[in-house]
């Protein structure tokens, strides 16, 4: 399925992508005001991609329609998920990145980022991509597909920085430290930081965020 998204350009003719997903019942509007608020470099020449998920039943939430990247069906603390569902989402997502590589933009300069569900997908995109990427951005998620990933040798040393709140009562921090724990045992470069606040984003995590993306695209 082609994904309809929202862009932001950063620079009238991008050299990088950030291809960044929503969360549970979002949409590609969610993050997109956050763009400014980075202070990133002009010279990285980013285009933001911010991806729509489709409308589907949501089991935890009694079935109702909404943006979602797949079903959840159980809220236990590994959550119960529809792995098909989320595969088939890091395929439509691993679409957007090749549509970037045809475009001029090196696979090197791709970041994949993701909220939440989309965090989930975002982790099974980017490590099972058969190109090196610049990065890896994960934000109050958890590794869904931890028994099923095949992991690409591509992506072997893929930077990673994943940021939890302390707070959180939707996806406990457990899940994004059992992620870090999985990456690190791995051998994957990754970074983990915390902060005080609920399932949401802070002001402290932008300014992070912004020196993250400086840092990868930088070269």
């Amino acid at each position: 399925m082609t994904l309809s998204c929202i862009e932001v350009l950063t620079e009238k003719e991008p050299t990088a992508s950030v291809i960044w997903l929503h969360g549970l019942g979002a949409d590609g509007h969610d993050f997109e005001a956050i763009v400014p608020q980075l202070s990133l470099d002009p010279s990285l020449a980013i285009r933001f991609i911010f991806p729509n998920a489709a409308r589907i039943p949501v089991t935890v939430n009694g079935g109702v329609l909404m943006p979602a990247w797949y079903d959840i069906i159980e809220m236990s603390i590994d959550r119960k998920v529809d792995t098909q569902q989320l595969n088939q989402s890091a395929h439509d997502i691993i679409a957007l990145v090749e549509q970037e590589i045809a475009k001029g933009i090196p696979s090197e300069r791709i970041i994949l980022a993701g909220f939440s569900q989309g965090g989930a997908v975002a982790y099974q995109a980017a490590l099972t991509f058969h190109k090196p990427l610049a990065g890896l951005l994960a934000m109050s998620t958890y590794l869904a597909t931890v028994k099923t990933i095949e992991l690409n040798e591509a992506n072997a040393k893929l930077p990673s920085m994943i940021m939890h709140g302390t707070q959180d009562p939707v996806v406990p921090e457990t899940l994004g430290q059992f992620a870090k724990n999985f990456l690190l045992n791995k051998g994957y470069p990754c970074q983990y930081k915390s902060y005080a606040m609920p399932h949401s984003v802070c002001a402290q995590q932008i300014n992070d965020i912004s020196r993250w993306i400086n840092e990868r695209l930088a070269s």
